[in-house]
């Protein structure tokens, strides 16, 4: 079997915190196995002032980070997800998109 990425989302309400500290070290600690990405139900559009200020402290790139809509992941042109994990009870209770490519999904 050949060796690959697998697409990883982690999905919050906000997409404004947990999320987007699951996408960061999970783009750090799983360079060349995981592509980590994050979402929300209904994003706030930026990032929590206090999650930048800790992945700036831990040295983590911040570079591309934004708080987005879910649906940009659930879209027919989408690229197919592996993963999705809900990392808050509020996303975990909302009636999820459909994913491209039947991924596992835990919370």
């Amino acid at each position: 079997m050949a060796e690959r990425e697998y697409n990883v989302v982690f999905l919050c309400s906000g997409n404004s915190a947990h999320s987007v500290m699951a996408e960061s070290a999970i783009g750090r600690w799983g360079k060349g196995k995981f592509k980590g990405y994050s979402a929300g139900s209904h994003p706030t559009g930026e990032i929590n002032p206090m999650t930048q200020r800790v992945l700036r402290d831990l040295h983590y790139d911040l570079a591309g980070l934004r708080s987005k809509s879910w649906d940009e992941f659930a879209r027919a042109d989408s690229s197919p997800l592996d993963f999705v994990f809900t990392v808050c009870d509020q996303a975990a209770g909302d009636a999820c998109p459909l994913w491209p490519g039947q991924p596992i999904t835990a919370h």
